[in-house]
This record gives C-alpha cells, sequence and structure tokens, in this order.
C-alpha cells in the first residue's frame, strides 16, 4: 500500500473526508447548528487557527476537538506527502521514460519511421506492430505522442519536417520512411528532408490531391498513396465483387494470410478484367506463364455471379470478371506492365 503513490494519495483524501463527516456529526450531535459545526471542523482540520465559532467549554467539545486536531491534521500531513510523492515520481517517470525510449530509438537498424499519428497513422502503427516490425511514430502534437507513448509505441515529439527529428528518429539507420500527414506540402517538405540525409532510404508518401503525387515522386518518394482513390477502389469492390471482396477483406484471418504474404514480398489483390483488356479471352495457364512466375490466379468471381473458388488451368478470364492473384508486389507492379491493366 505505501509503496503505491497513486494508492497513498486516494488512501489520504478518504481518511481526511471520513474525519470531517464524523468531527462534523458530532460537533452537531453536540447541540452545534450544522454550518457552524462543519466551519469549525475545517478551520480546524486545515490548521487555519481561527477563533472558535463558539465556546468549546465542556469536556465534551474539548475531546471532539483535540480528537479533531490530531487526526485531521495527521490526516492532512499523510495526504501533502503523497501529493508530493504523485507529483515528483510522475515527473521522473517521465523524465527516465523518455530516456529509456531514446536509448531504444539509437539500438534500432533497418526500421519504419512513422511521420504523423492521425486516422492512417495509427491504423499504418497497428498493422506494423501486428507483423513485427520495428517502428518510431514522429508526431508534432504534444497531446497526441503522449497518447502514441501510452499504446507503448516508440515516439519522437516534434516536426518531421525538422531535420534534426528525423535524425533523432534514426533517419540514418531506417529502411523506410512513410509521411501520412493530412497536408499535402508537408509531406513533399519531409520526403525532400529525409532522401537528403539518406538516399537509399524507401519514401512512401501520402498524397491527397492527384496533382501531388508527380511532386513526391519528384522529391525523392519511391510510392505515393492516394488514400481517396484506395477507398474507392475497395468501394467498387464491394459492389461489383460482393463475395470475392468478403472472402478477401472479411475475416481477421484472411488479415492475417495477407501479412504472412506480405512477409514473403507477396500481395493479395482484386482486378477487375475490363473490356479490351489483353487477359480477356485468354486461359489462366497462359497467363500465368506468360508472367512468368510472377503471379498466380487463385478465384475469379465471374461478372454473372459465378465463383470459382479453385480455378483450372483452362478456366478462360472474361470481360468484366473479378479476377483474385498473389503476386510479387502490387497490382500496379506486378500486371501493370505485363498486361497493361
Amino acid at each position: 500500500m505505501l509503496a503505491s503513490p497513486v494508492r497513498n494519495l486516494i488512501l489520504g483524501v478518504c481518511f481526511v473526508l471520513v474525519v470531517i463527516a464524523l468531527a462534523t456529526a458530532a460537533y452537531w450531535l453536540a447541540g452545534w447548528p450544522i454550518g457552524d459545526a462543519w466551519y469549525m471542523v475545517i478551520i480546524t482540520v486545515y490548521t487555519v487557527g481561527y477563533n472558535e465559532v463558539r465556546p468549546v467549554d465542556t469536556p465534551l467539545l474539548r475531546g471532539i476537538t483535540t480528537s479533531t486536531i490530531v487526526l485531521g491534521c495527521t490526516g492532512m500531513i499523510f495526504l501533502t506527502g503523497a501529493l508530493v510523492q504523485f507529483i515528483t515520481l510522475n515527473q521522473l517517470n517521465q523524465i527516465f521514460g523518455l530516456r529509456r525510449m531514446n536509448t531504444q530509438i539509437d539500438k534500432l537498424d533497418r526500421h519504419v519511421i512513422v511521420c504523423g499519428f492521425g486516422r492512417i497513422g495509427v491504423a499504418l502503427a497497428r498493422d506494423l506492430r501486428a507483423g513485427g516490425t520495428d517502428f518510431v511514430v514522429l508526431e508534432r502534437d504534444e497531446v497526441i505522442a503522449a497518447q502514441a507513448r501510452h499504446l507503448r509505441y516508440l515516439c519522437v515529439q516534434g516536426d518531421a519536417t525538422d531535420a534534426s527529428v528525423l535524425r533523432d528518429a534514426g533517419v540514418m539507420r531506417a529502411r523506410t520512411l512513410a509521411t501520412v500527414l493530412p497536408n499535402d506540402a508537408a509531406n513533399v517538405f519531409i520526403t525532400l528532408r529525409a532522401r537528403g540525409l539518406n538516399p537509399s532510404l524507401e519514401i512512401i508518401a501520402r498524397a491527397e490531391l492527384p496533382a501531388t503525387e508527380p511532386m513526391l515522386l519528384q522529391a525523392g518518394a519511391n510510392k505515393v498513396v492516394l488514400p481517396t482513390h484506395i477507398g474507392a477502389e475497395r468501394i467498387a469492390e464491394l459492389i461489383m465483387y460482393q463475395e470475392t471482396a468478403r472472402f478477401m477483406r472479411g475475416s481477421p484471418r484472411m488479415r492475417e494470410f495477407e501479412l504472412v504474404l506480405h512477409s514473403l514480398g507477396l500481395e493479395l489483390e482484386l482486378i477487375e478484367a475490363a473490356p479490351g483488356s489483353p487477359i480477356v479471352g485468354r486461359t489462366i495457364e497462359a497467363i500465368e506463364q506468360q508472367a512468368n512466375g510472377a503471379v498466380f490466379i487463385v478465384r475469379v468471381d465471374r461478372h454473372g455471379g459465378e465463383t470459382i473458388t479453385d480455378p483450372d488451368g483452362k478456366t478462360v478470364i472474361e470481360a468484366g470478371d473479378g479476377v483474385v492473384i498473389v503476386g510479387r508486389g502490387a497490382k500496379a507492379r506486378a500486371l501493370g506492365g505485363m498486361f497493361d491493366i
């Protein structure tokens, strides 16, 4: 009990409140008005020392007053000490906690830096932790940074556009930096800074406007992600290929499977065989042979509603089909160059 500052503080508050309540009740039972009784107890417990509101001239009143002085003052001394202990230990924990966190960050190598702990940053950090990847969060807002530390994430509080803050996060040793701020200009500036500090760093940047994508690529980003476009594609999947979309995204087991694939450098993707696409009218076997092992088709959702969960190599892809593939890299890299999709 005495080793816990929080418990000491709670115990002290409860003890003082009980003393005040009992002493007030005792004066009231001795014939004092409740207001005078409460006032007398307060000035006694807090050792203010004002004159008594009524004469203390009987053995009963003197006994009540003596007990109130002894118990009330003792309780206030204990409560004051517990409050000082609580504040001091919190400050020390904060100081040593930051030092310990900085030491852990200094030991990281080939880690990921996440710039921004907003909606996307929170989801990204959660997935990185689930995948067992070491990462550091960079967040300018002090309150949000405290929230990240509360979740036991390594976090550096500061402006990610500042080169010294990027160094504190270990940008020279990192393998990937993801800047996911909702401000396109800030993402461009962070990309420039990070590329200048570490030319071999992989940089993945978020863009709100499509016009920002070429600017980020020119600034040094390896990949650019447009959340609005991804959201639109996801909605289109749900509308056109409900069963396949549910198969891919609808269960924790499938999400865990996707994490395993990702750790192997593979991606699970749903694409549409648009009319005029080079894969329309071709068999799965022929497509996989042309891909030279880069992709494998594991599911086909026919435009008419039929779902083929284990397609045969002789299955022909038709216009409007939804095709689930496992490939090396994202859809744009895996199929874009080979089939012009």
